[in-house]
């Protein structure tokens, strides 16, 4: 009985996903970022960039965190506001071929929201017509360095420098 729940469960949770396993986040990161919303903001100091591609990422991980994205910008200056638009545009244009169904409800969330520099972050981001523009943001979005991966390039099918010297914190 206790197996049959936990497949479940987790096949409910595979579903909610709109990108491939290793694009997701962790489950820790999403506990974390549901649990405190502006630790995200702490932890990257307003680098933008880098604020747009883990709020995307955590939201095509599990759309589910939306309002824990509410929490994330009533705490951020309107400065960081139109990055988390940015970051939910891409994640809209991340789910709109795999889960439609997410795609819609991140969109509707954004027009509920009501705050113009969400707002316009959100369109800035992209064309509603045309998603050329968000896929090369998506493409061309900075990933954070991974101090101790074995395997890096595109696909992470490229051997990584054992002796490249390993990134220290800011």
């Amino acid at each position: 009985m206790i197996g049959s729940v936990l497949i479940v469960s987790s096949a409910g949770a595979c579903r909610a996903q709109c990108v491939e396993f290793s694009d997701r986040a962790s489950q820790l990161e999403l506990d974390t970022f549901v649990k405190s919303p502006s630790s995200l903001l702490e932890r990257l100091r307003n680098d933008k960039e880098k604020l747009r591609y883990w709020l995307a990422r955590y939201v095509v991980t599990n759309p589910s965190v939306l309002p824990s994205v509410q929490t994330l910008i009533s705490a951020a200056a309107s400065a960081d506001r139109s990055s988390i638009g940015a970051a939910l545009r891409i994640a809209e244009a991340r789910c709109t071929s795999t889960k439609p169904d997410a795609s819609r409800k991140i969109r509707d969330f954004v027009q509920r929201i009501g705050d113009l520099n969400v707002q316009a972050g959100y369109s800035g981001a992209g064309d509603d017509s045309s998603g050329v523009q968000v896929q090369s943001q998506i493409k061309t979005s900075p990933q954070p360095s991974r101090g101790g991966a074995l395997l890096e390039g595109e696909w992470r099918t490229k051997l990584a420098n054992p002796f490249k010297p390993v990134p220290l914190p800011n």
